[in-house]
């Protein structure tokens, strides 16, 4: 048995090289037979798309008007399948209507019959052509299994001339013995490229490896001779004294940063929950003057005491998780999406006034930072939106362009003088203008007095190249 640590430095690297090859052989290998596989078939699903389109739609148009098709409709198919190039190679064909019904199959016994719309199935009725290697193993399947193991099945939507939609589905069997073959002809041929590939990397990376690991150890030899102990412990002197200088300057800049971090979720979170307790407070010194009339007009009280105690304990659980680490762990698996209706919805549940969100082309994912700027940033306009213009026509859009995360917050209230605002440091967009920009985002309020308010940012959704500017700066 021996250690890594007592071998050479040329035999560590043969050793921890060959493993790296190899495990990058095997990943570009597998990778290499996936899209070859994926091809293939995507290349068969090409073809049958353009053949539903050629010869089978045009056939199919009456659909539109009859879920069942003719007589005549079906010899017509019949015939397609028996007299055409790729008909001949076709084994089972069918056609489905929108409600899981088989209107055409070659096994008569089919036509009529309702299943259970798979994946693939409601794929095609959405527009998309599905292609795959079927084991047939589903109960439609039943005509099929009885001859064949497995079969390539492939779903093409069929469309109305008139209208363009989806009418119905026609799905095709082809056998895949021919496509199995090419498969196992590229897998092997991409295999053994790769490996002779790796195999001639390996050599060449040992050969000059293993003579500058001999040109490195006769200069260690005669450098040993050569250097002091003193130059060694000036160099590390300045190393060390380079790295104290650096780290201080990091230090100030970081212990910044979390201050005025720790200011603007202080404000963007409790604050506002608070503010809105108070301005509850104040409604409820003046209703409480005429409370009877209240009552008799159907508007409790205990409605504002419910909604003050909500804010207030909103507040509460801010602070602490503020305290905790300034992070909003739920957000972690949340989508930008999720990230802005969980926002609204905290929002309403405090205010009860509607918000219209707008997430169509929404990013799928964004980095933590993103999200909770984010959140923080619909948070506080919405609040902002409800103190100042009563929550009138509130709305928030948030979309993905050009690697960005757009949002938008808007309101049909009473609106500012924007300059105003800005020129007396208003918290809360200051802190939102912070958050963005502190991401390496822009951010804009477009406003005026009587035209509602419209407050937009955009934050790059990729932090990687900002974050080692950041580092760096």
């Amino acid at each position: 048995m021996f250690s890594l640590p007592q071998l050479t430095l040329s035999r560590q690297f043969m050793l921890v090289s060959f493993l790296i090859l190899l495990s990058g052989m095997l990943i570009i290998g597998i990778f290499l037979t996936q899209q070859i596989e994926m091809r293939v078939i995507n290349q068969t699903t090409a073809v049958t798309a353009l053949y539903v389109d050629s010869f089978v739609s045009p056939r199919l148009q009456g659909l539109e008007e009859n879920s069942v098709l003719e007589i005549q409709q079906i010899i017509e198919l019949d015939q397609l399948l028996l007299e055409t190039p790729l008909g001949q190679q076709i084994v089972a064909f069918k056609v489905w209507s929108p409600e899981g019904q088989i209107i055409y199959s070659q096994n008569r016994d089919l036509i009529g019959r309702r299943y259970t719309i798979d994946e693939n199935l409601a794929s095609a009725f959405a527009g998309h052509v599905e292609s795959e290697i079927s084991e047939l193993d589903k109960p439609e399947h039943e005509s099929e299994s009885r001859y064949w193991d497995r079969l390539i099945e492939t779903y093409a939507p069929v469309r109305a001339d008139s209208s363009g939609e989806v009418i119905a589905v026609s799905e095709f069997y082809r056998l895949p013995d021919e496509l199995i073959a090419d498969v196992e002809v590229a897998r092997i041929q991409s295999w053994v490229v790769v490996a002779v590939s790796t195999l001639i990397m390996y050599w060449l990376l040992t050969g000059l490896v293993g003579r500058a690991s001999k040109t490195i150890l006769k200069q260690q030899d005669e450098l040993r001779d050569k250097v002091t102990q003193l130059s060694e412990i000036l160099a590390q002197n300045r190393q060390l004294h380079s790295r104290v200088r650096r780290a201080a300057g990091r230090t100030t800049a970081l212990n910044e940063r979390f201050l005025r971090r720790i200011s603007s979720d202080l404000h963007d979170g409790p604050a506002q929950d608070l503010s809105l307790a108070l301005l509850r407070i104040d409604a409820l010194a003046e209703a409480c003057v005429k409370c009877e009339v209240l009552v008799a007009e159907g508007r409790p009280v205990a409605e504002d005491f419910e909604i003050m105690e909500n804010a207030l304990k909103s507040s509460m659980k801010e602070i602490r998780t503020i305290s905790a680490g300034l992070r909003l762990p739920e957000l972690e698996t949340f989508s930008p999406a999720e990230v802005a209706a969980r926002a609204i919805r905290d929002y309403k549940r405090k205010t009860n006034r509607p918000v219209k969100l707008d997430d169509d082309h929404a990013p799928e994912a964004a980095p933590e930072p993103v999200k909770i700027t984010l959140y923080r940033m619909v948070q506080e306009a919405l609040v902002n939106g409800f103190r100042h213009a009563g929550g009138d026509g509130q709305s928030v859009r948030i979309w993905a362009e050009a690697g960005d995360l757009q949002i938008e917050i808007a309101d049909t209230g009473k609106g500012f003088d924007s300059q105003t605002v800005l020129g007396e440091r208003h918290l809360g967009l200051v802190g939102m203008r912070e958050r963005v920009e502190v991401l390496g985002g822009t951010f804009s309020v477009n406003t005026s007095p009587g035209g509602g308010t419209h407050v937009h940012a955009i934050i790059p959704l990729d932090l990687v190249e900002y974050a080692q500017a950041m580092e760096d700066g």
